[in-house]
């Protein structure tokens, strides 16, 4: 009679334990569980472009790393509370929609085909497409400078394309794998110029072993756009313009763009309006 008291007894803990179990899944007001109990927020950057958004063996480092941070914070999460993904350029509206991310922050320009997809707050930042050449080349300063000129291509990108289809007909384009790659080529003099957005050349020039050697030649060749990407239809949208606005409004925004982009000498653009995008 004993042993069956005990059995029954021990068949009730092992159900209050399942069923403690089943409720301890839901506790997180936001975002995922996380593997100590508290919620957790995953956000979308690049891990190659330093200055906007680096992995580095101390961590994840730039611009978008900063506002992701702040926007975070202003969502109700800490930093230690945020699961960094990386977030390829060819990857990012299949992200948001799946779920793999809440959003992304990844120099990731604003465009209509990309509103048909997902939503965007901001945008945070306006750059332009513009060159990189060495500190002492004082003979590109202009486009048109560019004819006949050693320009950096990229596999994949169209920057350098476009200059040539549209505004130096004679430059030689010069192909890489990537940005990176293009760095040494341009200072041994391989190449003369390289171009992509503003704020991504400022980033690879404020690079410590850069520093000094590289100058933006302030064309303002187009104009991007960058907003923090969400699922299509996301309330999310919402909260994040608001925390942009916070950023601007304390410092805290000028502060990252200073620290990150500054060592480049990189004239930014004032914090754009939310919804304001420039064509």
């Amino acid at each position: 009679m004993k042993l069956r008291k005990v059995t029954a007894a021990s068949a009730t803990i092992f159900a209050l334990a399942l069923t403690a179990t089943a409720c301890g899944g839901n506790n997180s007001t936001g975002g995922d569980s996380g593997s100590d109990g508290g919620k957790t927020i995953t956000v979308g950057i690049k891990f190659d472009q330093p200055g906007l958004g680096q992995k580095t063996p101390q961590g994840y480092a730039g611009f978008d790393v900063d506002v992701a941070t702040y926007v975070a914070k202003k969502l109700g999460y800490n930093a230690d509370q945020i699961e960094w993904k990386e977030a390829k350029s060819a990857d990012r509206e299949t992200m948001l929609q799946r779920g793999d991310v809440d959003f992304i922050a990844a120099t990731y320009s604003i465009t209509p085909e990309r509103q048909e997809k997902v939503d965007f707050a901001g945008p945070y930042l306006l750059a332009h497409q513009d060159v990189l050449v060495r500190a002492d080349d004082n003979k590109i300063k202009s486009p048109k400078d560019l004819n006949n000129a050693k320009l950096c291509s990229v596999t994949g990108s169209t920057s350098a394309q476009n200059v040539k289809e549209k505004l130096a007909p004679k430059a030689q384009l010069q192909p890489y794998p990537t940005y990176s790659a293009c760095l040494p080529g341009l200072q041994n003099g391989a190449v003369d110029a390289l171009t992509t957005d503003d704020s991504i050349l400022a980033g690879y020039a404020a690079q410590s072993q850069f520093k000094g050697k590289f100058k933006l030649g302030g064309f303002k060749l187009t104009n991007e756009n960058y907003g923090i990407g969400v699922k299509k239809g996301s309330d999310l949208k919402a909260d994040v313009n608001k925390a942009l606005e916070a950023m601007v409004a304390d410092g805290a925004w000028q502060k990252a763009v200073d620290k990150n982009l500054g060592p480049a000498n990189y004239k930014n653009e004032p914090a754009p309006k939310i919804g304001d995008i420039k064509s």
